[in-house]
């Protein structure tokens, strides 16, 4: 699997990756396990490679979720919630 991220230099500071990268990342690579281990050939036991999955999904998830929660208001909306008051 080929991938290529965009790095983000911060003088001073750390390399820094774009959420949606990462959990583009993430998501793909749980793709290609769930892949290899239809392949009967791979040797990978698929109860693993499923748990495996499911963790990755939810690590990608949390990212998104905690970035749409940080997303800036707008027309007077508070929070990600899409409602004035936040809820």
């Amino acid at each position: 699997m080929n991938a290529s991220m965009s790095l983000v230099h911060v003088p001073g500071g750390p390399l820094l990756l774009p959420a949606d990268e990462v959990t583009l990342l993430l998501r793909r690579l749980a793709t290609r396990w769930l892949e290899a281990a239809d392949d009967g050939a791979s040797g990978l036991e698929p109860e693993t490679v499923q748990a495996l999955v499911e963790s990755l999904t939810e690590v990608a998830d949390r990212i998104d979720t905690e970035c749409i929660a940080l997303m800036p208001f707008s027309d007077g909306e508070r929070g990600g919630s899409g409602t004035p008051d936040g809820r």
